[in-house]
């Protein structure tokens, strides 16, 4: 029987500085519920609501909305880890994980991840709450957080809107959250998906050389890599390739021998060709000889899927937009998600180099948009007229100086005892698996650091915990890695 207790730790703030007067500054709404883990009952405190964000001079300048979960059966927190969770965009809120993977709570959809109705909530048996607490962060813009301004001023959007600004206020606001709730003593984690990738490589770097808050972990899920995304070029194109694969399996459109292998066993192949020749092919441009040209199209088409004639017309470098529409055009006149590939999507016309819309995302919005609102509200007891911003308006979005690769490596070099885990779908046509991995090696070229640094590969798209097989697997994935890198770990040194 569930027991709720409803208790406001902080009187709501209602300000006439506030953006919206609707958001408190600084509340929690704190609720009691358990959950059965691998088949254990855990008992769990849900604290939810707000927490400001100062700035240089002690002016409010914004709220953010979070949900804090902490097991209530464990009195000793100084062992017990803290994973801080982050979803990207820029501007998603912290949604997706929170209902759908870590979180005590999962969306209630089929087992490859699709809508049903009623949409709602249930438990999720393979949350890592057991072994670790976690908190969901909005930034600014995302879910209820908001920025707080004066009447008549305008909001300056370089403090919170841009690479660098985004990581240095949430530092700060996670120093302030650790210190109310006590846990400097607990081994830390962050987490990001996508976009959150970005982003928690830069926090990693912002809150050990400013905060002096050293990690245990940095887990990135379906990271983005925008020096990559943003510059294009060879290495886009080529470190796609694997992708590329691994979606033709899934839709019958390789060549019998290796339609008729497993998914594991094919990778391999693509991925030593995408790095040893389509990558140098790319690169020479217009100075590759015809035979190469040529030779290396036979090979891209047979492991692709798309026919030989048009990698050519492409000079090699076809965009994964035109994937999407052109891996089924002459098979169903399909198109294929961005997000996730196992979807299919019908577009006014065949013709055509990209698809009209993103099908997994209308079906994500489908159930996540009714049951974070449900759940909020009803459970967590956090009531407001405001809208829960999906994606919020962060745009212009400031990449200028983005570095976070290097600010990764640097926090590694200097913390020995910070551990990489890096969680990719291999049908996930946006931010690729492989592409995460070629990150990878890029974060630490001199490779010294590689054996803290590991990869798991899931059979699903870019929230691969949609899928119930996969939502098992990864929490699992992650429950090993915490434990592996909090738990008799000895000094901190080389």
């Amino acid at each position: 029987m569930k027991r709720l207790l409803y208790i406001l730790s902080f009187v709501f703030i209602y300000n006439a500085n506030a953006q919206d007067p609707r958001i408190p500054l600084d509340t929690i709404v704190t609720t009691t519920n358990s959950v059965t883990i691998k088949g254990k009952k855990i008992p769990y405190k849900a604290m939810t609501g707000m927490q400001p964000v100062w700035n240089e001079n002690g002016k409010i300048v914004a709220s953010l909305y979070y949900t804090y979960y902490t097991r209530t059966d464990i009195k000793n927190k100084t062992k017990r880890p803290l994973v801080m969770s982050f979803n990207g965009g820029p501007g998603s809120a912290s949604v997706w994980m929170h209902i759908a993977y870590t979180g005590p709570k999962v969306l209630k959809i089929d087992d490859e991840g699709n809508p049903i109705q009623p949409y709602g909530i249930k438990d999720n048996p393979y949350s890592v709450l057991d072994v670790a607490d976690i908190v969901f962060i909005n930034p600014v813009n995302t879910g209820y957080s908001r920025p707080v301004v004066k009447k008549g001023e305008k909001l300056d959007k370089k403090y919170f809107f841009g690479v660098n600004a985004d990581a240095k206020y949430l530092a700060d606001w996670l120093n302030t959250f650790i210190t109310r709730n006590n846990r400097w003593l607990s081994p830390k984690y962050i987490i990001g998906e996508s976009y959150g990738g970005t982003r928690v490589m830069q926090l990693a770097n912002e809150l050990q050389n400013r905060q002096w808050m050293y990690l245990n972990g940095v887990i990135m899920v379906s990271p983005a890599d925008y020096k990559i995304i943003r510059t294009g070029g060879s290495e886009d194109s080529a470190m796609n390739l694997p992708y590329f694969t691994a979606t033709a399996w899934y839709h019958k459109m390789l060549p019998k021998d290796l339609q008729n292998k497993d998914l594991e066993e094919i990778l391999p192949e693509a991925e030593r060709f995408s790095y040893n020749e389509l990558l140098p092919a790319i690169s020479k441009g217009g100075n590759i000889s015809d035979s190469e040209r040529n030779n290396v199209a036979e090979k891209m088409a047979r492991l692709t899927g798309i026919k030989k004639r048009v990698l050519l017309q492409q000079n090699l470098e076809m965009p994964p937009s035109f994937f999407w529409k052109e891996l089924l055009r002459d098979v169903n006149g399909k198109t294929i998600g961005r997000l996730d590939s196992r979807y299919l999507g019908i577009d006014r016309q065949e013709v055509g180099t990209r698809p009209d819309y993103s099908p997994e995302l209308t079906s994500w919005l489908h159930s996540f948009t009714p049951a974070i609102n449900y759940y909020t509200q009803n459970i967590l007891k956090f009531k407001t007229d405001v809208k829960y911003n999906m994606f919020g308006p962060v745009r212009p979005w400031d990449f200028e100086k983005e570095n976070a690769r290097e600010n990764l490596r640097k926090a590694m070099a200097q913390n020995p005892y910070l551990q990489v885990l890096v969680q990719s779908g291999y049908y996930d046509g946006a931010t690729t698996y492989s592409v995460a991995k070629y990150t990878m090696g890029k974060i630490d070229p001199s490779g010294k650091m590689k054996h803290r640094m590991s990869f798991k590969g899931y059979r699903s798209g870019h929230m691969m915990y949609l899928r119930k097989v996969d939502l098992e697997k990864a929490n699992e994935d992650l429950r090993l890695f915490i434990k592996k890198s909090s738990e008799k770990i000895g000094p901190a040194k080389y």
